[in-house]
């Protein structure tokens, strides 16, 4: 349990920054509010009793206020592309654990490419993509693998019942959109691979009771970088429900709004994970409710597990290399079901 420690929230005020600020507080930790904008902080603050320290990416002093005396940073602040770098930097000069939220392929690639020698050599701790895209999707994937030291492939098929996506999941995927000058983006024969054509639609069998359902194939996310920077898998592939691809593309879908006393949204999600090797199968499926409200499990789990020093390596790394995944995901059970079929 956190037992009054401090952990700095960059984002506090967003979306899933408020589910991160109401788990640490359950699990016993004391979060210090902070982000961009001053006056969103101070109603969070006013409501919550927390102390609100502004901060900009541009203004390094202000994250070095931001982060005084924290045990440890967690990032919720989108466009990644924008904050990672500033506020790990910042992580680095406090000399304390970084853990962000980021689903841009990108910027956690980005994260890995110049941050890993510098992290390694402090003996930090950086973890990109703690979330519900990337940090999942790898979990499953590493406790799916179980003894195998390599696969041909692993396939992460995500079913969602809708996706109402956040104001800050729009601005993200517009500066990835931007980023990738309109391609689309895969891996495949161990790197990332740019193209113009057309995403595949195809039918993913998902259990029970899901069922099949309808899938646009090569829909890319989070886990083609955090599986293959610790797993020898040279094709990881992403998929996602028709439905919650149309939902995320429709310039009107609204944002998510509460349905429980705990704010979640309606939203229902199932993860099938299959990896295979010379022919043998193995799976894992994760059940759940909200993708953004299940992201801040993830992230405090990984902070108390950092703090605790349940951890297995140093520098950047993504949950599955840090972490025990079975163990991980056992401890997640309030949160999701995981079932595995070896």
């Amino acid at each position: 349990m956190g037992s009054g420690l401090t952990v700095t929230v960059f984002g506090a005020y967003g979306h899933t920054g408020r589910f991160v600020v109401a788990q640490l507080r359950e699990r016993g930790f004391v979060p210090v509010l902070s982000g961009r904008d001053a006056d969103k902080l101070k109603v969070l603050a006013s409501e919550s009793g927390l102390d609100a320290r502004p901060a900009s990416v541009d203004d390094p002093a202000s994250l070095d206020r931001a982060l005084a005396g924290a045990a440890a940073v967690i990032n919720c602040a989108g466009p990644f592309a924008t904050t990672a770098a500033p506020v790990i930097e910042a992580a680095l000069r406090a000399g304390i654990p970084y853990v962000d939220v980021a689903a841009e392929i990108e910027a956690n690639a980005d994260t890995f490419t110049h941050f890993t020698d510098r992290a390694r050599a402090a003996g930090a701790v950086i973890v990109p993509a703690m979330a519900f895209y990337g940090g999942l999707g790898d979990l499953l994937v590493t406790t799916a693998m179980g003894d195998w030291t390599a696969a041909d492939e692993a396939h992460v098929a995500y079913g969602l019942s809708s996706w109402h996506p956040t104001t800050g999941t729009r601005a993200a995927g517009a500066v990835s959109r931007q980023r990738r000058d309109g391609r689309r983006v895969r891996y495949t024969n161990g790197r990332l691979e740019y193209r113009h054509d057309d995403l595949p639609t195809l039918e993913w069998p998902f259990p029970d009771p899901m069922g099949p359902r309808a899938v646009i194939g090569e829909f890319t996310m989070a886990d083609v970088v955090t599986v293959p920077s610790h797993l020898s898998i040279p094709e990881v592939r992403t998929y996602m429900t028709v439905e919650a691809a149309r939902d995320l593309a429709a310039p009107d879908t609204p944002a998510p709004a509460a349905a429980d006393e705990h704010g979640r949204s309606a939203q229902t999600f199932l993860v099938d994970v299959v990896v295979r090797s010379g022919g043998i199968e193995r799976r894992a499926v994760a059940k759940g409710r909200d993708i953004y409200a299940v992201t801040a499990p993830l992230a405090v789990e990984a902070v108390d597990r950092i703090l605790t020093g349940r951890t297995r390596t140093v520098g950047v790394a993504s949950a599955g290399e840090l972490f025990d995944a079975p163990d991980f995901l056992r401890a997640l059970s309030p949160h999701i079901s995981v079932e595995l079929h070896p």
